[in-house]
């Protein structure tokens, strides 16, 4: 596939990917996705410190380039959405994702719109997608970019905050509130994306595949009203080794209940 040597780099079993563009990859979730990556090529910038992230903990991977600019990433997108056009393959998706929360960088809303406007000459049947951990939907400026794109995903792991700190392990203040009330704003105009895993990590149990966990969680996606939930567990390799996939009864069993619930769900194993 054209554009996918090298567009990965491997470090001590986690991935950082290349900046600002990386790609095309095939996506579980999205098709042949053209990443679009705002943190620095070499390193990890994000307001989570998940322990099941690809591109490992946030500690051992100390960035020292900036962040790509808003005319980087215009330039870069357009040249790799040339090659493509020539040579394929035809995108479904342009997915803002890589070493860290996209919706940070302090031009995202520009980036957005540079973005859609490639899209549109471009391929203008593909899809944009912004893989956010929610962390910054509260700025007006990301709500109201958040609301051009095609596919806002949004992470809800849990609805439990101490769980979050265990797992997300937020590196801000988390205000889990005040981000369910900004998902309800959006009035159907999100996807919610959420890990389901098992295991531990540092002696804790991180098991939410169970009812005490989903239950709580499920009452708060409806009331969030989402176009679409998608679920889904560990693919790759985790920083936090004693971690484990959830199994595929356990995600088709939840999948089940989202359902009933008349939301549609998407599960990838």
């Amino acid at each position: 596939m054209p554009g996918e040597i090298n567009l990965i780099k491997k470090r001590v079993m986690t991935v950082i990917y290349p900046s600002p563009i990386f790609g095309p990859i095939h996506s579980r979730r999205l098709g042949v996705s053209l990443g679009i990556n705002l943190m620095p090529a070499d390193g990890k910038v994000c307001t989570f410190d998940c322990v099941y992230c690809e591109c490992g903990f946030n500690a051992d991977f100390r960035p020292h380039c900036p962040r790509p600019s808003r005319e980087e990433v215009r330039s870069a997108l357009e040249a790799q959405l040339q090659r493509m056009a020539a040579e394929g393959p035809a995108p479904d998706v342009l997915t803002f994702a890589g070493n860290g929360e996209p919706t940070a960088h302090p031009h995202f809303a520009e980036i957005v719109d540079d973005t859609i406007a490639l899209r549109n000459h471009y391929f203008p049947q593909a899809k944009v997608s912004v893989l956010s951990n929610s962390t910054m939907i509260h700025r007006p400026e990301v709500f109201e970019a958040l609301k051009r794109v095609d596919n806002n995903i949004l992470k809800l792991d849990t609805v439990n905050l101490d769980y979050i700190h265990a797992l997300d392990r937020p590196t801000g203040r988390y205000e889990l509130e005040q981000i369910i009330e900004t998902m309800k704003r959006f009035e159907g105009h999100c996807i919610i994306q959420t890990m389901f895993l098992k295991g531990s990590y540092k002696g804790q149990d991180l098991n939410n595949t169970t009812s005490a966990f989903v239950q709580p969680w499920l009452e708060v996606v409806k009331s969030i009203a989402p176009s679409q939930v998608m679920i889904y567990t560990i693919d790759r390799e985790t920083p936090a080794h004693e971690l484990q996939k959830a199994t595929h009864e356990e995600l088709d069993a939840i999948a089940e209940q989202i359902k009933a619930e008349g939301i549609n769900v998407s599960v990838s194993y």
